[in-house]
């Protein structure tokens, strides 16, 4: 079981920046993706961004070129820097941890989410 500690959440002015950072429990899977989602009220979640550990990375469109996802893969953490934040990026953001697994199906871990709140 891996667990997920997120922190770096919180309110900013629009245009500001902020980083958040998510550490795994451990390093069980060889192959693994962490990444980010997110949620907004009333909406469903959606990915942001996401990094194998190979290095491959992959954004939505909303994010790209504001976000950038990163991670190191000895210590299991990963970071979202998010730049020029914008009122439409409020929401909870989650940790994901998903490890692949030879002839069986993935597994999703999550974190218990951090707020993220952008001011007009």
């Amino acid at each position: 079981q891996v667990q997920l500690v997120e922190s770096g959440g919180g309110l900013v002015q629009a245009g500001g920046s902020l980083r958040l950072s998510c550490a795994a429990s451990e390093s069980t899977f060889t192959i693994n993706r962490m990444g980010w989602y997110r949620q907004a009220p009333g909406e469903q979640r959606e990915l942001v961004a996401t990094i194998w550990s190979t290095g491959y990375t992959n954004y939505s469109d909303s994010v790209k070129g504001r976000f950038t996802i990163s991670r190191d893969n000895a210590k299991e953490i990963v970071w979202l820097q998010m730049n020029s934040l914008k009122p439409g990026d409020t929401a909870v953001y989650y940790c994901n941890y998903r490890g692949l697994r030879v002839g069986a199906p993935d597994l999703d871990f999550w974190g218990q989410g951090t707020q993220v709140t952008v001011s007009s």
